[in-house]
């Protein structure tokens, strides 16, 4: 079992920079695969980015990628997404999710945190 608490969210214009946290408690943060998610409102929740057990490897979704990074410390039993060049299609709740293997699908994921909302004004 793993307990994911993001933070980091908030109201922003288009262009700014955003950094959201989430971090993990149970049972060993670097056995796990990480990955970040959004849903916008009427909208299915849809891939934003994932980083290996290590952060070796990471994997983006193509409307972010050259904008958002992911990055995770293991020693602090956290994982980043540091969003720049933000838009106002970026506005969403955003969900850091654990797995035990790389994937791109939300169903590859066991545990999720409840969400930060980002909020970009035009």
């Amino acid at each position: 079992q793993v307990q994911l608490v993001e933070s980091g969210g908030g109201l922003v214009q288009a262009g700014d920079s955003l950094r959201l946290s989430c971090a993990a408690s149970g049972r060993t943060f670097s056995s796990y695969v990480m990955g970040w998610f959004r849903q916008a409102p009427g909208q299915e929740r849809e891939f934003v980015a994932t980083i290996s057990w290590s952060g070796g490897s990471t994997y983006y979704a193509d409307s972010v990628k050259g904008r958002f990074t992911i990055s995770r410390d293991n020693a602090a039993n956290t994982v980043y997404l540091q969003m720049n060049s933000l838009k106002p299609e970026d506005t969403a709740v955003y969900y850091c999710a654990a797995s035990t293997t790389i994937s791109t699908r939300m169903w590859g994921y066991n545990y999720w945190g409840q969400g930060t909302q980002v909020t970009v004004s035009s």
